[in-house]
């Protein structure tokens, strides 16, 4: 075993590789590293974190559902594994919305919200610029943000990521659907017994079943953990890989049962230039089995490289509002009256844009562009204007599309705003309509949509799935 090293502030800190002490009588792991369990606010939500360490590097740790901040230092390998993390970086770990020691809120934990999680638990820890650690189902929201505030991530880590649970044409490297259903059926037959232990951690003590067991239940509730699994099985953010500009180490066990290994090796073909290390061993939690190679890969990869500059490319969600038959309509009203609809309308406009956190980019003529950091915040501002410029006796329309952008001279520019633009001229008055790249993104939220099919969108390439909102 490895023996700590005193430092001059009387911390035993350990090298990123070693062995920590064994956990005291009472089973808890006393740490000198480890610091309160804190609340970072997102609206009425409070999201949980810890920091552990006081390294150089800030290291944000999203490690998926399987979390809980108090227990987690109830079992040495997992203890041990976190402080190695700690041990070369302040890690700043924290349970997800709906996990653990974190609130849920009223609205179903999706992952635009968990992106807005993930944000505060930064500002909250003082941290403007940091590496990103996505584990499992965490990876989701850490791909999402690290493509739309790139500014804000250093380098990323994926370990066993998830970018879509479910198979399709074009990404053959999930489960069906009734694969998945049979997946997790099987999971909550016996929930809170540690029944699911043959998949998550195969070659396990015995000693370790009751206490993973206990993981089960202070998780989440069954109820929860039901939601959390059918949210979870349809995120998909496979098409943001793409658009990752962070240094990327990907992580990823072979014979991994829960995220396969053909999963792990997609999503880092997908984004340029990660760096991709497979190994060996069937554990899902990667502070079961040899978790030592685990984390100093992730050492070497943080301290050895430099941090990435900020990024001109951003992904955004662009939506395009425009008033339909406006020609018509000011000839029909006059001139005068014309002018007070449309000051009315951009007020309208103006206010919901900012209510829904969105940036206005142009109001050129009857129609308004802006940006946003979550799609389902667009969606509902859209579908917002289109409903209360009604009263005017205004018909609006608006198309909404999520892509990569250029920054330009403080606004965008880019493909994304120009498909976004032809969404919204394909759609009828009164509609809102979205790519299914914006569709895909807000699974889960509860938004309903209607199958428009495959369309020719003028001036762009090839023909753009759509998907009109429902009322």
């Amino acid at each position: 075993m490895s023996k700590g090293k005193a430092s001059s502030d009387g911390d035993v800190r350990y090298d990123c590789c070693s062995t920590p002490n064994r956990p005291a009588a009472d089973g808890i792991h006393n740490l000198p590293m480890r610091g309160p369990i804190r609340y970072a606010a997102n609206g009425d939500v409070s999201i949980a974190y810890q920091i552990i360490g006081k390294g150089p590097i800030d290291l944000i740790y999203a490690p998926g559902i399987w979390s809980n901040l108090d227990l987690m230092w109830e079992w040495p390998s997992w203890a041990g594994y976190l402080e190695a993390l700690g041990s070369f970086c302040r890690l700043i770990a924290f349970d997800m919305r709906g996990v653990g020691l974190s609130d849920r809120g009223n609205e179903p934990p999706i992952v635009e919200l968990q992106v807005d999680d993930l944000r505060a638990v930064m500002d909250a820890a003082g941290c403007e610029k940091a590496a990103i650690y996505g584990a499992a189902r965490g990876a989701a929201m850490v791909l999402l943000f690290a493509a739309t505030f790139p500014e804000r991530v250093s380098q990323l880590v994926l370990y066993a990521p998830v970018a879509k649970a479910l198979k399709s044409d074009g990404w053959p490297y999930g489960r069906t659907e009734s694969e998945w259903v049979a997946f997790w059926a099987e999971a909550m037959s016996n929930f809170g017994a540690g029944s699911s232990l043959a998949m998550e951690g195969p070659d396990h003590e015995a000693k370790f079943v009751p206490f993973y067991a206990r993981l089960e239940r202070q998780v989440a509730s069954p109820g929860a953990f039901r939601e959390l699994t059918k949210l979870l099985n349809v995120i998909d953010v496979s098409r943001v890989l793409p658009h990752i500009a962070a240094p990327t180490l990907v992580l990823q066990r072979r014979e991994d049962q829960i995220v396969l290994v053909d999963q792990g090796r997609a999503v880092a073909e997908r984004i340029p230039h990660a760096r991709y290390i497979e190994m060996q061993g069937g554990h899902h939690f990667p502070w079961l089995g040899e978790w030592e190679p685990i984390v100093g890969e992730i050492g070497k990869f943080l301290t050895g490289m430099r941090p990435a500059a900020a990024s001109e490319r951003v992904l955004a969600t662009v939506l395009f509002t425009d008033i339909v038959a406006s020609t018509e309509t000011a000839v029909a009203v006059g001139d005068r009256r014309w002018k007070e609809l449309l000051a009315h309308h951009r007020s309208i406009a103006r206010r919901l844009i900012a209510d829904y956190r969105g940036v206005e980019q142009d109001a050129a003529g009857d129609g308004f562009m802006a940006t946003f950091d979550g799609p389902a915040r667009a969606i509902r501002c859209g579908r917002a204007i289109v409903d209360e410029t009604v009263a005017l006796g205004l018909r609006v329309r608006a198309g909404i599309h999520t892509g990569e952008c250029e920054r330009v001279d403080g606004g965008v520019a880019g493909i994304a705003v120009h498909i976004a633009a032809r969404v919204a001229a394909d759609a009828e008055a009164g509609e809102v309509r979205v790519s299914s790249t914006v569709r895909d993104l807000v699974a889960g939220s509860g938004i309903a949509f209607s199958d428009l099919g495959g369309r020719a969108l003028k001036g762009v390439p090839e023909r753009w799935h759509l998907y009109r909102v429902e009322v």
